[in-house]
């Protein structure tokens, strides 16, 4: 059985002031930060294979704080894909045994907002819209002025998840994303096959870990959702079926 975790990074200082935030690198809020170790305490006594997480600050501070709190987690090394020789190179050897890696990629940013980014969400609505900031926020094709759509976003995200995630799964790993709300939803549509317009609506809360359980084939077992606002574990079994990850 390998495992996949995925945890939307805690709340970002932009979150706080609802503004689009995309691939400005704020950091996290002290909420967020607060948030992000709750997650580490619950995923304390997961042991992770592998660390993959983007190139914005307030996904690789999650990351980073998870790791502090893990038990199993002993050491870890950054490895930065883009213009990184030292990427290009890297191969684990027998005495890197403990060592963690963590993957640190574009590929899983969040999406792009364009010239929306930074404005405040409400003031957005004023000077657009609220019907045209909707389609822009919602519109799974629909792309705000010099950014992204959402299919563009979630096309960049299951490329590389394919090439380069996959295989350690394949391999009985357990994975380890903390990352973007919109880059997260691109994996969650894909591994539970959800339709555009499902992923669209839904939500996924700042600091809660998702957790999907595959067997050998690959197919999705299990699906964990650990709320730390409730305290409670949302235990979902799906059917069984082909699809998985």
């Amino acid at each position: 059985m390998s495992q996949l975790v995925l945890l939307r990074h805690g709340e970002s200082a932009w979150n706080k002031q609802n503004r689009f935030t995309g691939w400005v690198d704020v950091s996290l809020s002290e909420h967020g930060m607060a948030e992000a170790a709750t997650a580490g305490k619950l995923l304390r006594d997961r042991q992770f294979d592998v660390v993959f997480t983007s190139a914005l600050l307030r996904a690789q501070d999650t990351a980073y704080e998870v790791l502090k709190h893990n038990r199993h987690c002993t050491h870890y090394i950054r490895i930065h894909e883009i213009g990184s020789p030292r990427y290009r190179l890297y191969s684990k050897l027998s005495e890197d045994k403990g060592e963690l890696v963590v993957h640190v990629s574009e590929a899983l940013n969040e999406r792009y907002y364009g010239d929306l980014q930074g404005l405040n969400k409400d003031d957005a609505r004023t000077r657009f819209g609220a019907d045209q900031v909707q389609q822009w926020r919602r519109g799974y094709e629909v792309q705000p002025p010099g950014g992204e759509s959402l299919a563009m976003a979630s096309a960049r995200v299951m490329d590389y998840y394919r090439r380069v995630i996959k295989p350690h799964l394949q391999a009985g790993e357990n994975v380890l994303i903390p990352a973007h709300g919109n880059s997260l939803r691109a994996l969650i549509m894909h591994l539970e096959d959800m339709t555009p317009a499902q992923i669209l609506n839904y939500e996924l809360k700042t600091g809660t870990p998702h957790i999907y359980e595959f067997d050998p084939q690959l197919n999705l077992a299990d699906k964990i959702i650990l709320d730390p606002s409730t305290t409670d574990t949302t235990k979902t079994n799906p059917e069984a079926s082909s699809h998985g990850a």
